[in-house]
């Protein structure tokens, strides 16, 4: 009985074979035309490119807007600049501090850095604490809640050049409706020019003191036109605090006042302090509402019309830029401020 085996010449065939099946999906591709391999994406790499292509616009558009217009007025400020000057100015001209030994020791710098803290200061608490009066006062419902609290919003909404005129025309010592109700309601004797008497005096109580009424006048004013910011804040905080609290502190027989103190404050402490950071942050560097209303005259000479003024008046580019650095330099110490010693105290109450 005799048996075959395979010959190594019929086994080459079907080695060919199977090479070239192998190899039939690169046929027609060079050495040079071969890719390597490459892994899939995982799933956080897919997210993070994802996320790269939504921040990019964001961040190309901080850094062109924001971040390079602050970086040029760092180097402005320590070079003697003049608004002629600023189309041959190198980055690095001669550097010196020359406009800051000059702002630090003027006449008028550290008058208008009080007025702005005292103007800050004053707008701030006025509007934070007429917002929470609104809100306290529209938070039950009642027929024409809806409309009152739209109107609530027009001091806001309202272009910031026809609200100055309007309070412009009211004002006016001539032909202004203060002066006159002032006259028939209050026996006022002459009328009063709000927006450019630096200093009124006062009889109250048999004290006689003066004011300064065109900076009282335009804190009124920055009052009214941002209340409305704090009143949307604390509307909507308020209508978040569940009402058993106050049906509780009700029962247990506690007073308007007590249910405010005990019940109502606390929840709203955390966002008085977030209203009063920003909107001391915004009216530090306002300068339009001012500009408008008394031109930085009679006692309203603020920084930031200071800055407007080197600017404009004295074609001096690196004195504007040097004060508007130190106005950002004195908010930045003043907001480590209130972080280091009340930010916490706050955020414990609440």
């Amino acid at each position: 009985m005799s048996t075959t085996s395979p010959t190594p010449s019929s086994a080459a065939p079907a080695s060919a074979d199977s090479v070239g099946a192998t190899g039939s999906g690169r046929k027609g591709r060079g050495p040079g035309s071969r890719r390597p391999d490459r892994r899939p994406l995982t799933g956080a790499a897919r997210e993070n490119r994802a996320g790269l292509a939504f921040v990019t616009p964001t961040f190309l558009v901080v850094l062109v807007v924001v971040v390079l217009p602050i970086l040029w007025t760092v180097l402005l400020a320590f070079q003697r600049a003049r608004l002629v000057d600023i189309q041959s100015m190198g980055l690095f001209g001669n550097w010196s501090l020359h406009n800051f030994t000059g702002i630090l020791t003027s006449p008028g710098f550290w008058t208008s850095l009080w007025t702005t803290l005292l103007y800050t200061v004053g707008s701030t608490a006025g509007s934070v604490v007429l917002g929470l009066v609104a809100a306290l006062a529209l938070r039950r419902p009642f027929r024409g809640r809806g409309l009152l609290r739209g109107s609530m919003l027009l001091p806001y909404v309202a272009p910031v050049v026809a609200a100055a005129f309007v309070w412009q025309i009211a004002l006016s010592p001539q032909f202004g409706i203060v002066n006159e109700w002032g006259g028939k309601l209050l026996g006022w004797d002459d009328p009063v020019a709000f927006l450019s008497t630096r200093s009124y005096e006062v009889s109250l109580l048999g004290l006689h003191f003066d004011v300064p009424l065109a900076l009282l006048t335009v804190i009124a004013f920055e009052t009214w036109r941002y209340f409305p910011f704090a009143f949307l804040f604390l509307l909507a905080r308020l209508q978040a605090v569940p009402d058993v609290l106050e049906e509780a502190a009700t029962v247990d027989g506690a007073t308007p006042t007590q249910r405010f103190r005990h019940v109502l404050l606390p929840q709203l402490m955390p966002v008085i302090a977030l209203l009063c950071v920003l909107r001391f942050i915004m009216t530090f560097n306002k300068f339009d509402d001012i500009y408008l209303l008394t031109g930085g005259g009679s006692g309203t000479d603020v920084v930031a019309v200071r800055v407007y003024d080197f600017l404009t008046a004295r074609f001096d580019v690196g004195a504007a830029a040097a004060q508007a650095l130190v106005l950002a330099v004195v908010l930045m110490a003043l907001l480590g401020v209130y972080f280091k010693f009340f930010a916490k105290k706050v955020e414990e109450e609440a």
